[in-house]
């Protein structure tokens, strides 16, 4: 159960990830402003993934769940890498000037409300507040990796329990940690505006971005002929499950908290939205209303389909693309107030991102087996009368 050693897929991802950082370098110098938005859209769509995978396993372990410990490693080669994934927030460090307003002292002087919130929106602060967050997903996503390792190695049950009391804490400080990055790295991009419920809408559009990912990441292993026996049927059912679960979840929260601004219709709150309904980012409002909840939820709704690999599949295809353009949404209005605008950039800072994260993944999937093999929950996992 380890990755075939010939494999060329990290070394492919790694060379895209260069080309990709090297051409969006290039940007920069051409134009900083679209380069530093673009990687911000494309930090946030992997790292969103990244965090997810984090509270998945933290779940796993508390409550100990039997039905994805064949999974587990797949989300588990995702966290451990949050710690080296932090090096790539540099440039959006770099480019605070030019992504954020508040942090303009002369604007913030000029400005009543940016004043009333620089004790929170400065430079320095915002700083600090990301080496804090990344210190708290990268230990916590280092050292759950390990003892899962550690238990492949030793057999050790017992391990079980270390991983449930770094679980339990972490929850709670994952939850602040990642309400708290999507004000800073999204909210604050318009500093005038403010939701209360922005960092659970962070939140579900992250994690149900996640299982599409999962999926994908399944049937492309499987597709190389990798745990074709070992992730079943019924585990891919679960998988489009909770994929479905989290579609329902990310319209709940999206639509309570365009529905506390609306009936609300406090200038300072709507002038959010009315930025993003009109002109014609309006067409990206309504694509995700019907692509990213109205078309995964009639689909998925139906049981067969979540046997289905192809409409699994194209499915999760869909609902990824929607939510990198999701996330275009909510941060490129500031730039561009009138309408969609895309650079060739969005194109090279993705796919050079893209390629580390995935090829980060890959470097540590390969090195230890793909499942827990000593977890004490593994032959409930892999037993058919668990699925029956």
């Amino acid at each position: 159960m380890e990755f075939p050693a010939d494999s060329k897929v990290t070394r492919g991802l790694f060379g895209l990830g260069a080309v990709g950082l090297i051409a969006s370098a290039v940007g920069y110098f051409l134009d900083a402003d679209q380069f530093f938005f673009s990687y911000l859209v494309s930090f946030v769509f992997f790292t969103g993934i990244g965090l997810a995978a984090l509270l998945m396993v933290m779940l796993h372990h508390i409550t100990k769940s039997k039905w994805g410990v064949v999974v587990r490693r797949i989300s588990e080669s995702f966290i451990s890498n949050l710690w080296i994934w932090g090096i790539f927030l540099i440039p959006v460090l770099l480019g605070i000037h030019n992504l954020y307003h508040w942090s303009h002292e002369d604007a913030v002087m000029a400005d009543k409300i940016l004043k009333g919130k620089s004790a929170y929106l400065n430079t320095p602060f915002f700083i600090a507040r990301q080496f804090i967050y990344f210190g708290i997903w990268g230990f916590l996503g280092y050292r759950l990796h390990k003892a899962s390792i550690n238990m492949d190695e030793t057999g050790d049950w017992g391990i079980t329990v270390l991983m449930r009391k770094l679980s339990a804490p972490g929850i709670l400080l994952f939850g602040f940690s990642i309400a708290f990055a999507g004000f800073d790295w999204l909210m604050s991009l318009d500093p005038h505006w403010f939701s209360t419920m922005f960092g659970v809408y962070f939140f579900a559009i992250s994690f149900q971005a996640f299982w599409p990912v999962m999926i994908l990441m399944v049937f492309f292993l499987q597709g190389q002929g990798i745990l074709k026996n070992t992730i079943q049927k019924a585990h891919i059912y679960d998988l489009g499950a909770w994929f479905f679960a989290f579609t329902v979840f990310y319209a709940y929260i999206a639509f309570s908290q365009f529905l506390l601004i609306y009936y609300a219709n406090l200038p300072e709150e709507t002038l959010w939205f009315y930025h993003r309904l009109e002109g014609s980012w309006k067409y990206i409002a309504y694509s995700l209303l019907l692509f990213r909840f109205a078309l995964p939820f009639l689909v998925l709704l139906n049981r067969e389909s979540k046997h289905s690999r192809k409409i699994l599949g194209i499915v999760s295809a869909l609902v990824l693309i929607i939510h990198f353009f999701e996330i275009h949404w909510i941060a490129l209005p500031v730039l561009y107030e009138h309408g969609i605008h895309f650079s060739w950039m969005d194109i090279t800072t993705f796919l050079g991102l893209g390629g580390v994260f995935f090829g980060l993944f890959f470097s540590r999937f390969k090195k230890h087996k793909m499942i827990p093999v000593n977890d004490p929950k593994l032959d409930d996992c892999l037993s058919k009368s668990y699925h029956q």
